[in-house]
């Protein structure tokens, strides 16, 4: 393969081991191409200051601004030599609001003879709460002296000052200047795009697109680069994920019709409800797709409680009428175990084939998961060779090797964002040819991340919710601003609790000593202190509500870290109404189902995303009684935390919410999530803006691939093409 050997310059050699250590470390960047496609995050004009009261907290921030006023203060220290110590506070302004830098010790000398009142400079550093105003401690600068100043006016060329995603280690104007150092290598970069497509387009040549980026001139330089870069990145994933489907289309499959009198129409009679219209019209592009000779690869979307595994157990069903095994695969052993169960009452006598008193159309459906008894074991991969189990529900340990199949035809994949397209192969590969595949998740997805993620899926929606459901309120309660509002919260979980039903209280932290809350992901951010404590734990909130708000109720608690027998022991005594309230963590998010459980608390449910709030949130309401979910925050008001709660709380519309979750989360994080990496290769793309771009590139990217499948012609984009597989599988290899 022919390699652009400037591009593929490690960056050790062009800047210095030591810059190119900390670049390595801290932004993942190794060679002059990825420098290359570090992009500014956003530009600053050089006459104009930027907007302080739009700084991020507790995030890495760079800004213009000027000097308004500097003073040094003097204070009493035990530390200082001679007891005393010297502050300096520098005040900063853009014209509309203010910011403090504060400099401490030895520190103050040289900004106390720079930052003189009226000077322009670049500060980079974190934005934090003191004294509830803005400041920046220590911040690094950069002089923005007058126009004689040769060095300082080269590496601001033009009005437009770049501002680059840093690191407290490497500032923006310092990334400014390594970018200075490899930009004539841009000219070496080769293009992606077919030429028909860029010039069709208008775009401009690569090598001009990243010159444009790091150094434009005008804002029309920002648009020309920008579109061009976008398109580069939805058309390669594009091209990925058309190339899959094409390959998955070459392959031969097993036609399953369902037959006229068999499992399905005994199943279908004696349901005592009708299908929503919307399970009707999935059910039926589902038939459509089993009828086929090539796989189906079809990704079922559908909120939580939209009636999704009534749609996959009629397309099991469909295709064990048709002499074909269908197997469902779920993330967790809890799930698995409920799936089992749920699937069993559904189907009743027509689960108890090779049985005394199972119906005439009768199949067996067996349980398989990691923990099972070695008799139960045997018994259950006996029944799957034999043909004698039509169904078989599990976790991936359907996928090892000794798990064998009569004859696979169907296979379906629950949340399939905890499976990854290695898992979803190696099942694939159990089929004497290539079963059909449906993965579920009831995480919506909005259209474009659908088409980005699971491109190689053709997708339906099932937006409605099956009659006899009910709706939930959602509150948030700042129980920090208004404590009383919690004491509410316990109040009315009794209530609901003496009518007759059960509630659950959701904590982010388990709480047992293996569980070190300086491992929780999530940094502490000085925006409360709330952030500062540890997230509650499980164990801690159970004991304290049983002694406390919630005495003389039945409190039990569920966590991951339980063994499998207790978990189900706990769950089984919960969905039997024995246990009053289930203290959990979000092992309960996918799945678990009980009708009588009205009423929700999540705790710092700040800690949680918008989805995942979602997720659970619908645990409740399943039943006829109306759901009840309380947000528990001690978040300030003004901050993004507190505004998240309260777009989850003044919606139920999964698909505008996972919209809003988007908008807030860096696009990477979202879509890293699903499945293995690649995705998180968007740097430019905005996968919600972007909508119209994702959609055009996806049919260009397949009519690229029907005409020209290995891509022969066009060298460029095979090249690139490597370098995103490469990162996917580096990628799908750290998850492990």
């Amino acid at each position: 393969m022919d390699l652009v050997p400037a591009l593929e310059e490690p960056l050790k050699k062009v800047l210095g081991p030591a810059t190119a250590k900390v670049m390595a470390e801290h932004l993942g960047l190794h060679t002059v191409g990825d420098l290359l496609h570090h992009y500014p995050r956003r530009y600053e004009e050089r006459g104009q200051l930027t907007h302080l009261a739009d700084l991020p907290l507790d995030e890495h921030a760079t800004v213009v601004a000027q000097v308004a006023d500097a003073r040094l203060l003097t204070f009493s220290s035990p530390k200082a030599p001679r007891g005393k110590g010297q502050r300096l506070e520098v005040t900063i302004t853009d014209g509309s609001g203010q910011l403090k830098l504060v400099f401490f010790g030895n520190g103050v000398h040289k900004p106390h003879k720079e930052l003189l009142p009226g000077t322009r400079a670049l500060f980079a550093g974190k934005v934090s709460v003191f004294n509830r105003r803005l400041q920046l401690a220590h911040p690094a600068y950069e002089l923005l002296r007058g126009d004689d100043e040769s060095e300082t006016v080269d590496t601001w060329a033009g009005a437009l000052i770049p501002l680059y995603p840093a690191t407290a280690k490497l500032e923006s104007w310092k990334i400014a200047k390594a970018v200075q150092t490899v930009l004539p290598s841009a000219q070496e970069a080769t293009d992606p795009l077919p030429e028909s497509l860029r010039a069709g387009r208008g775009l401009v040549p690569l090598p001009e697109a990243l010159l444009k980026i790091h150094r434009p001139h005008t804002k029309a330089d920002i648009e020309d680069a920008r579109s061009r870069l976008k398109w580069d990145e939805a058309f390669v994933l594009q091209v990925a994920l058309a190339r899959r489907r094409h390959a998955d289309a070459q392959l031969p499959a097993v036609a399953r019709q369902p037959k006229k009198d068999g499992l399905l129409s005994a199943f279908d009679a004696k349901l005592p409800f009708t299908l929503t219209e919307g399970q009707q019209k999935v059910s039926k592009e589902i038939f459509d797709d089993l009828a086929t000779e090539h796989p189906m690869h079809r990704l079922l979307q559908g909120e939580v409680g939209s009636g999704k595994t009534m749609v996959a157990l009629r397309a099991m069903l469909a295709v064990v009428d048709a002499g074909g095994q269908a197997a469902m695969l779920a993330p967790t052993e809890v799930l698995a175990q409920q799936h089992h169960r749920s699937i069993t009452e559904m189907m009743g006598e027509l689960a108890e084939g090779g049985m005394l008193g199972g119906a005439e159309h009768s199949t067996k459906v067996v349980l398989l998961t990691g923990s099972m008894g070695a008799a139960g074991r045997r018994q259950a991969l006996l029944d799957l060779v034999t043909a004698e189990a039509g169904i078989v529900i599990g976790t991936h340990a359907l996928i090892e090797d000794k798990v064998q199949f009569h004859d696979l035809g169907l296979v379906v994949v629950d949340e399939q964002h905890r499976f990854g397209v290695e898992q979803r192969d190696a099942l694939r590969g159990k089929g004497k040819q290539p079963p059909h595949l449906l993965v579920m998740t009831a995480t919506p997805i909005p259209r474009t991340v659908a088409m980005t993620v699971f491109g190689d899926l053709e997708t339906s929606v099932l937006d409605q919710l099956p009659a006899g459901r009910s709706p939930i309120a959602s509150h948030v309660v700042p129980a920090a601003d208004k404590p009383h509002f919690l004491s509410r919260a316990w109040e009315r979980v009794r209530e609901e609790v003496s009518n007759g039903h059960q509630a659950y209280v959701v904590c982010p932290r388990i709480g047992d000593e293996d569980d070190d809350p300086k491992k929780s992901k999530k940094k502490p951010s000085p925006e409360d202190d709330a952030e500062k404590r540890p997230p509650l734990a499980v164990l801690d909130i159970a004991g304290q509500l049983a002694k406390g708000p919630l005495q003389g109720l039945k409190v039990e608690v569920l966590h991951g870290r339980m063994p499998p027998d207790d978990k189900d022991a706990v769950m089984r005594r919960f969905a039997a109404g024995e246990t009053d309230v289930l203290v959990a963590t979000t092992v309960i998010e996918v799945g678990v189902n009980v009708p009588n459980a009205t009423a929700m608390v999540i705790m710092d449910a700040d800690r949680f995303g918008v989805s995942q709030l979602h997720q659970l949130r619908g645990r409740v309401g399943r039943g006829s009684a109306a759901g009840l979910c309380l947000l528990v925050t001690e978040m300030p008001e003004a901050s993004p935390a507190r505004q998240r709660l309260t777009a989850v709380a003044s919606t139920l519309d999964g698909f505008e919410l996972s919209r809003i979750d988007l908008e807030q989360r860096r696009e990477g994080d979202v879509l890293g999530q699903a499945q293995s990496g690649a995705r998180t290769s968007l740097r430019m793309l905005a996968v919600i803006e972007d909508e119209e771009i994702i959609a055009e590139a996806r049919d260009e990217a397949t009519a690229v691939v029907a005409s020209d499948p290995d891509l022969e012609h066009l060298p460029g984009l095979r090249t690139a093409l490597q370098a995103l597989l490469d990162e996917e599988r580096e990628q799908y290899l750290e998850k492990g």
